[in-house]
């Protein structure tokens, strides 16, 4: 399978197949998480400000992921693995439907049809949401490797979306950065600025660096 837009979260039962669409497929966030690579992924001076023009362009699937290859260098082994584990769970629940001892026969063929009807939409959205993260993974290496001070981006939903990840990525490593999400109006543009702060640099020397986008 390759990246490919599917939809929100499935809730399957035996009653039929409904969508919450608070769980969007982490697709849609894809161009958002390759624009901010691109912006923060170079060279960097001390005291100095860069901006970025961050295109609303839409890349299509193919385009994500020929983009996506040229940074997450094990994106095609990832995505084989997690569509491995998908598949594993697939037929986890598979199991667990024949096996269940509170539905009468007729509730469980329904369950296992509505399971089997949904099983590549499911492991589609597992290999989106490995792609996702992958980048993710990437800005949080950045933003840590480069001492990056703070990003500002347009406040829209897809854009905050990103970058609350990135702080989760950031509070999970192993020496864990502290950070600080910031909604502000200027010039009556809304936006967000995440601060970044290493703990690290208390004991390091630390070069301010900035990104605008």
């Amino acid at each position: 399978m390759h990246l490919k837009y599917v939809g929100p979260k499935p809730l399957i039962s035996h009653t039929g197949i409904e969508f919450d669409n608070n769980k969007e497929d982490k697709y849609v966030y894809l161009n958002i998480a390759l624009q901010l690579i691109k912006a923060l992924d170079h060279d960097y001076f001390e005291n100095k400000t860069y901006s970025y023009n961050a295109s609303t362009q839409r890349l299509s699937s193919d385009e994500l992921e020929s983009e996506l290859n040229k940074y997450c260098k094990n994106l095609d082994t990832l995505e084989k693995d997690k569509q491995e584990e998908a598949q594993n769970e697939y037929e986890h629940q598979i199991q667990r439907a024949k096996e269940n001892t509170v539905l009468d026969d007729e509730s469980k063929e329904v369950l296992i049809k509505n399971i089997q009807l949904m099983k590549d939409y499911l492991i589609q959205r597992t290999i989106n949401k490995a792609a996702y993260y992958c980048a993710v993974d990437l800005l949080a290496d950045i933003l840590k490797k480069d001492h990056i001070d703070y990003i500002i981006v347009p406040m829209f939903q897809k854009f905050a979306h990103v970058l609350h990840s990135v702080q989760g990525v950031l509070r999970e490593q192993k020496f864990p950065m502290d950070t600080k999400l910031e909604i502000y109006e200027e010039d009556g543009k809304l936006l967000a600025k995440l601060q970044v702060i290493n703990i690290l640099d208390e004991i390091e020397t630390k070069i301010p660096k900035k990104a605008l986008l």
